[in-house]
């Protein structure tokens, strides 16, 4: 059982994956091979209460099987999700 500091890294890490196969410009073209055609796979891909889930099942069987290798694993898209979070908190006043 993770404790909370590795529970909330691998919650940062789960969003930032997802986000990063869902919705970022560097993945939009493998995004767009995947889904051609296939509205509903799209729908299924950019919904983080669909994907959003099996990412975050992913990083607890990661956590499960291998504990600090899962911890320091989530630890640089944690930290990636704060620099998003603030950058966008800063630059929207």
């Amino acid at each position: 059982m993770p404790n909370w500091f590795q529970a909330v890294l691998l919650a940062l890490a789960a969003w930032r994956t997802w986000h990063l196969v869902a919705l970022d410009d560097i993945t939009d073209r493998q995004r767009r091979y995947v889904t051609d055609g296939r509205d509903k796979l799209l729908d299924f891909i950019e919904c983080p209460y669909c994907l959003g889930f099996w990412f975050a099942l992913g990083w607890v069987g990661f956590f499960a099987a291998w504990g600090t290798g899962a911890t320091w694993a989530a630890l640089p898209f944690a930290l990636n999700t704060v620099v998003i979070a603030l950058n966008h908190w800063l630059s929207s006043e």
